[in-house]
C-alpha cells in the first residue's frame, strides 16, 4: 500500500495510465496545428464547410425525428431547430466566405471555453512540472479569443486558420510535456 491518500492515488493511477493517450493527442494537434498555419485560407474554408454539412445532416436527422414526436407538445419546437439548422448548413455551404465571420465569433467563444478548461486542468496538476505549460497554453487561448473579437470581421477569412493552428500547436505542446511528466510518475 501506499502512503497516499485515496482521491491521490486514484488521481494517479487515472493520469499514469492516460499518459501515452495524451502524447498521440499532442502529436495529432501539433500536425493539425503546422498544416492550419502553413495553409491558412484552406483551414478556413475547411472549417466552414465541415460546420455546414455537419449543420445540414444535423437538420436532415432532426426533421425527421421531429416527425417521431408529432402531435406532442415538443413537435413544432423540434421542427424549428431541425429547419433552422437545414438554413443555416445551406447558408454556410453557399456563403463560406460570410459563413467564416459568424464561425470567428464562434471560435472565440470556444477559445475562451478551452482556456478556462486549461487553466483549471493546470490548477488541478499543479503538482507536476508541466502544470505551467498547461496554464500557458490556456491563457493563450484567451488571449486569441480577445485578438479575434479585436479584429472581427476583417481577419475572417485568413487568419482563422492561422489561430486554429497556434490554438493546435500551443495544446499539442502541453499535453506533450504533461504526457511526460505522467509517464515519469508510473
Amino acid at each position: 500500500m501506499t502512503d497516499a491518500p485515496f482521491p491521490d492515488r486514484f488521481f494517479h493511477s487515472d493520469m499514469t495510465s492516460a499518459s501515452r493517450r495524451l502524447l498521440v493527442v499532442g502529436l495529432a494537434l501539433l500536425a493539425l496545428g503546422i498544416a492550419a498555419i502553413v495553409f491558412p485560407v484552406a483551414s478556413t474554408l475547411v472549417a466552414t464547410l465541415m460546420i455546414g454539412w455537419m449543420l445540414l445532416f444535423f437538420g436532415c436527422i432532426a426533421l425527421l425525428g421531429s416527425f417521431a414526436v408529432y402531435g406532442a407538445g415538443p413537435f413544432f419546437g423540434a421542427l424549428l431547430v431541425a429547419l433552422l439548422a437545414i438554413a443555416a448548413g445551406v447558408f454556410m455551404l453557399m456563403n463560406p466566405t460570410a459563413a467564416a465571420a459568424g464561425i470567428t465569433v464562434a471560435t472565440a467563444i470556444l477559445f475562451v471555453i478551452q482556456g478556462a478548461f486549461e487553466i483549471a486542468f493546470a490548477l488541478e496538476v499543479r503538482r507536476l512540472r508541466g502544470w505551467v505549460s498547461l496554464l500557458v497554453s490556456g491563457i493563450l487561448s484567451v488571449c486569441v479569443a480577445v485578438l479575434i473579437a479585436a479584429a472581427w470581421p476583417d481577419i475572417s477569412r485568413v487568419l482563422l486558420g492561422v489561430l486554429f493552428g497556434i490554438n493546435f500547436i500551443s495544446t499539442s505542446v502541453a499535453y506533450i510535456i504533461v504526457s511526460h511528466e505522467l509517464k515519469e510518475l508510473s
